[in-house]
């Protein structure tokens, strides 16, 4: 527990982690049990709101109230600390859920028999990340990060969808060519500048590579991520412009409305096109990384998991809220809506979009992504933003090394 108040740099709060529990939630006046649903994903609120209504509709001794707040994970955390910790937490597979995994937050789930049910693939992942065998997470639904294309324009230029990182700027070639931007970049928002380093650093350096680099084994000035950080910034005589002034929004609208022929993005962004432009006719492709169409692998992590407190005093009802959402029906209505990918097995997305990336699924050619392994102290969106800005490779690495054992040192 001490190793895990350090990380979060609030020593003098030992005594009130020591006895963490969970608040605002239990049996009340009205005789049912009410549980707190604590989930980070804003354009997801209204998909639980409808399995919420459903759940508690069926369970009428049960009430599972939806938390919802913006930047969740900082009030996650901050909740944490204050030894109010939600009965059911959803979250991402990323840095914050690996620190709060190995910190005894979250009940192991271990024997539970739905977890037969859910793609090892993204258990490995989950277990990856905590460096851990106990199972505190259960993977929900996943997404994909990869390139969007506007198959309109990839007919009108006779182009076939690239599967190599040299097709892949021979198609860039051609539609410049032809008067096209051919992708439409929007490097405003930092976040957007790590999506095609997400993309190629885990086909180029593989996950291992993250993993060996917690133990100082490796580091980001090696060859391998000179040859990531080259292909990040070939990208850029491709975009707009003004790379650097365009923001997510605006790239939505933007494609939508057929103002670029590819889009650098993850499936998250589909929704939103689609308000843009329902009428798109987009397809989306894995990103090609290099020279063996057949070697590379679909970036896809878990967007959503599940997990449970372990101070709860309500597992058994928190368990029948995850065993209902992970019921084929509910899943399935889920990922139609927010147009992604189950982790429970058994279970496809049928969306004509993304049909083009259902054989990496069938095969399991996925890997996570990069940023799930690399502490969020790091601010690697910043540190991107600012190489794709300056342009010095040498110079990114030597200082994601450098952030990163800064951060290691703090924790350790």
């Amino acid at each position: 527990m001490a190793k895990w108040i350090r990380r979060l740099g609030a020593a003098s709060l030992l005594g009130a982690l020591l006895t963490l529990t969970a608040c605002g939630s239990g049996q009340s006046a009205d005789g049912k049990v009410h549980i707190e649903f604590f989930q980070n994903k804003p354009e997801a609120k209204g998909s639980f709101d409808k399995l919420i209504a459903k759940f508690n509709e069926e369970n009428p001794d049960i009430v599972v109230t939806q938390t919802n707040p913006p930047d969740a994970e900082t009030v996650l955390m901050t909740r944490v600390v204050k030894n109010d910790v939600p009965d059911i937490i959803g979250m991402g597979a990323t840095d914050t859920y690996s620190v709060l995994g190995q910190s005894g937050i979250f009940a192991d789930l271990a024997g539970e028999p739905f977890l037969d049910r859910i793609n090892p693939r993204y258990m490995q992942m989950l277990n990856d990340l905590t460096g851990q065998e106990a199972i505190n997470g259960i993977p929900y639904a996943a997404n994909a990060d990869g390139i969007m294309y506007n198959r309109a324009i990839f007919e009108k230029l006779n182009l076939e969808v690239p599967k190599t990182w040299d097709e892949f700027m021979e198609a860039a070639q051609k539609v410049k060519e032809a008067g096209i931007t051919p992708f439409y970049l929007t490097y405003k928002d930092d976040w957007t500048t790590n999506l095609l380093f997400n993309a190629l650093a885990p086909n180029i350096a593989g996950i291992d590579f993250f993993l060996e680099r917690r133990d100082n084994k490796v580091s980001f000035e090696d060859p391998v991520m000179q040859e990531v950080a080259d292909k990040a910034l070939a990208v850029l005589p491709y975009g707009t412009n003004d790379n650097f002034g365009r923001t997510y929004a605006d790239g939505n609208r933007a494609f939508a409305n057929g103002e670029a022929a590819m889009y650098i993005q993850g499936s998250w962004a589909i929704p939103e096109i689609r308000k843009a432009n329902a009428d798109i006719d987009l397809g989306f492709f894995a990103t090609p990384t290099g020279d063996d169409a057949e070697a590379n692998k679909l970036v896809s992590g878990v967007d959503t998991l599940l997990a449970v407190a372990e101070s709860t005093d309500h597992r058994e009802e928190s368990m029948k809220f995850i065993e209902f959402l992970i019921e084929d029906e509910n899943i399935a209505q889920y990922i139609k809506e927010q147009t992604a990918f189950s982790a429970v097995e058994g279970i496809d997305q049928n969306d004509p979009a993304v049909a083009e990336l259902q054989p990496y699924f069938d095969s399991g050619r996925l890997v996570d992504f990069a940023d799930h392994y690399i502490p969020a102290a790091v601010q690697l969106n910043s540190l991107v933003q600012e190489f794709l800005q300056r342009g010095d490779a040498d110079a990114f690495l030597k200082r994601l090394d450098s952030e990163w054992t800064k951060v290691a040192n703090r924790r350790s």
